[in-house]
Formats: structure tokens, sequence, C-alpha cells
């Protein structure tokens, strides 16, 4: 069945800042990172054809909304669109906790909460509950038996209310009560869950290594539909990724095909491959970002290109000859984003078209002066009507909407999870396991 499907596809798709400092990355770490996948050239090659400076226009001004305080993150990616708010924040970078190790193990990436309780995972298979208010773990929970508990374990989560949802790289999932401590119910599909997880009203909604689609009933585990989509062959970095938009899922796999789903009868509305390589090998690696939805418009980069498309039709709006480095964010109608080779990018949604392209990595170079290497960037976040950058170093570099460089500051501690802004503070890990809030 999978094999026609395929066919079916492509017939119809169309601080101090010296070198210790650690703000630079080598030339020989660069070059390193860009050659693990060397045997595969033949398969991909990514070429950059956008490098133009855009200054914006003097008499532009945006037209947002203000920030908004969040209380949750119960979704990895933060809410059911992926796309992040403009969020409240204090802004102090002043630590207002900084708690004990919370696991002598390697903690999965993301971490979330949900009233008081900050919500984390290990390699180990723990699920560690953290007390804000308390400001102590209040209770571990590992599903695990003892005859994989050697086995190395990420965690994919989501939370409703008092229960937490996991899927893992085994094969199982499962529903888990952190309040009253109990297992709901767990399944296993011996297959590798590789996906994000969401949620729309009774359905669980994950994708496993192979690219099949299952639709779960949350309350049980039972399976309600699954949706068989392209292998691939040879395992990429990517993610399968899933948003969702009022009444229809978006899924995109690791083949780069991006599908819509009508969630009140989970039949297929439209599909488009992304994956514009000649060779049309089922194993052809496929790299794209994390899909973003806000005011009935689909943000997704592939290989070699970005695509702003309409939801309700899965047409594209837009196709610019550059990808998208870090998840792309919107705001009201303009969405940032930093391409590959590192230019800031602002687009107005409405009309399609840019309001400025900046190299960033010059930008900063200018901003302090210096004459040093290139800068690699983590995440993409509007705090407080502002632009901030977060580095893999943990430098924050600030901006204003039009682009332009306020300050770059240090956090007091380099952060080894994701960052999530609730109670206008900010909170992350530390490389020892530590939870840091910052007001």
């Amino acid at each position: 069945m999978k094999i026609f499907l395929i066919i079916f596809l492509f017939i119809t798709s169309s601080c101090s800042f010296d070198d210790k400092s650690g703000i630079w990355t080598s030339d020989k770490e660069i070059v390193k990172k860009d050659n693990q996948f060397q045997d595969f050239e033949t398969l991909y090659s990514s070429k950059e054809g956008f490098k133009e400076i855009i200054k914006i226009n003097k008499n532009f001004k945006f037209n947002i909304s203000p920030p908004v305080n969040n209380l949750v993150w119960n979704d990895i990616f933060y809410n059911e669109t992926n796309n992040f708010d403009n969020f409240e924040y204090k802004n102090k970078n002043k630590i207002l906790l900084k708690s004990k190790k919370l696991s002598n193990k390697i903690t999965n990436e993301y971490i979330l909460q949900q009233e008081d309780k900050i919500i984390l995972s290990d390699e180990k298979g723990d699920i560690i509950i953290f007390s804000l208010n308390e400001k102590k773990v209040i209770s571990k929970f590992n599903f695990y038996k003892k005859k994989i508990k050697n086995v190395k374990k990420n965690l994919n989560i989501i939370i409703e209310k008092n229960i937490i949802f996991v899927s893992d790289n085994i094969g199982y999932l499962y529903a888990y009560d952190f309040k009253n401590k109990k297992i709901l119910w767990a399944k296993n599909l011996k297959v590798p869950f590789r996906s994000n997880l969401k949620i729309y009203n009774n359905i669980l909604i994950a994708a496993h290594q192979n690219n099949d689609l299952h639709f779960f009933n949350k309350t049980n585990g039972e399976i309600i539909k699954l949706i068989p989509t392209e292998e691939n062959i040879v395992k990429n970095e990517f993610i399968n990724n899933l948003a969702i938009s009022e009444n229809n899922l978006f899924y995109l796999n690791t083949y780069g095909s991006l599908y819509s789903i009508n969630m009140n009868n989970l039949n297929i509305e439209w599909f488009l491959n992304l994956n514009e390589s000649l060779d049309l090998n089922s194993s052809n690696l496929f790299y794209g970002s994390e899909i973003v939805i806000k005011n009935n418009k689909l943000l997704v980069s592939s290989n070699q290109f970005f695509y702003i498309l309409d939801l309700l039709s899965g047409s594209i709006i837009k196709k610019k000859n550059f990808t998208s480095l870090i998840k792309p964010q919107i705001l009201n109608d303009y969405a940032f984003l930093i391409t590959k080779n590192k230019l800031l990018i602002c687009i107005d949604l409405k009309s399609a078209n840019m309001i400025y392209s900046y190299d960033i990595n010059k930008k900063i170079l200018e901003f302090l002066d210096v004459k040093k290497k290139k800068i690699n960037f983590k995440y993409l976040f509007i705090i407080n009507n502002e632009i901030f950058l977060i580095l893999d170093n943990s430098f924050i570099v600030k901006l204003n909407l039009s682009g332009s460089i306020r300050e770059i500051t240090k956090l007091p501690s380099k952060a080894a999870s994701s960052l999530i802004f609730t109670n206008k503070s900010l909170k992350f890990l530390t490389r020892s396991n530590r939870l840091i809030v910052l007001n």
C-alpha cells in the first residue's frame, strides 16, 4: 500500500566577549557538523540562494498585540499550533530559584509546566515532578521493567490536566496520572515513536519512525485509526512534526510530505511533498523545521525553500529560496526567522513581502566592535515586544522588532534544556540538571 501511495504522491503533489567567552564557534567545529552526512552528498545538496540585505522602511510601524502572561507550558512546542506567544517577562536576569540536582542521568531536552509543577524526564525513563512552591522533587516515576532498564529512553511528553501522556523510542505509549501516581493504560506498538504528541478532544496523536500516523483513544489507548505514509529507508535527523489548527491536524513526515487531516472524520483533505530533490529515491534525506501556524497560514521549511501555505487548500502563497535555521515565530501578521546563512528576516504575512533582511552575524560583530567567527542560534522568541535570539551557549541577543540590537547578555548558567516562559519568569535546566528560575 505504501508503494502505491508514494507513486500517487509524486504524480499529484507539487557579557565578556573575548576568545574564552564561548560565544563564538570555531570553523573546525562547523566543518565537523556539516560533514556528518558526507556519504549522502549525491542524495542531498543544499544551496542557499537568497543573500539579499533589505533595510526596513523608516516609516514602517508594527501593529502588534501586547505581551501575555503565560501560566502553563504543557506541550513541548508550547501549544497546538507550535507558535510561541509574545511573552511577558520581567527581564531582570536575577535568579529566583536554583534547585538541587534533579537527576543523575542525562535529561531529555524539553521541560514542561502544569500549575506549580515542573515536569521533566531522563534517559533512564524517570518522569520527575518538581514543585515550585515546595522547591523540591515531590515524585519520580519509572514505567520500565528491569529487562530494558539499561536502554536509553527518549520520552515524548504532553500534559492534559493531571495526566502525562508519553511515547518513547522503544515503542511504548502510556498515560500516567501524576497526582494520583498511577498508570491509566499502556500499549506497546514495538516500533519506536518519532514525533511530538498532540491532543484533540478525546484523541491522542502520534507518529512512529516508519511514518505511520496513529490516532488513539486517550482514555484507554485503543487505536482509532492508522494512516500509513511514505517510509524513509535511511533515518535522518528530522523528527516527524504535528500541529493542530481548529479542526485540522497537519503532519510533516521525514519523507518531506505535508498532510492536512480533518479531525472530525480523520480523512486526508490534502497533501503536498516538499522534498524537491531530483532524486526521488525513498531513501532521500529530508530536512525541515517544525510547522508553525497562525491566522490560517502555515509556515514550514524544506531542504532548500521556505513556504507560506494556505491552511484550507494547501496552496502555496509564497515560496522563498531560503530555509529556516530554527523554528520561526509569528507575531500577529509578521513572521520572524533566521536562515541557514544567518539572515534575520521579517515577512509581512498579509502581502508575503519581506519587511527586512539583515545579516545577523554581521550585526552582532558590529555591535561588539570585534572580528570573530560564526555564531550558532538555538531559539527565537518574542518577549515584551522584542526579539530574543538565544544562542547555543546561552548568550541572549535582544533586538527591537525592526531588527536593531539593543543589548547582548548572558544567562547566569548555561541552559541544557529548552527554555519556557511562565508567570513572567524564565525556566530551564542547567548542565548539572538544576532548575533555574529567572525573573
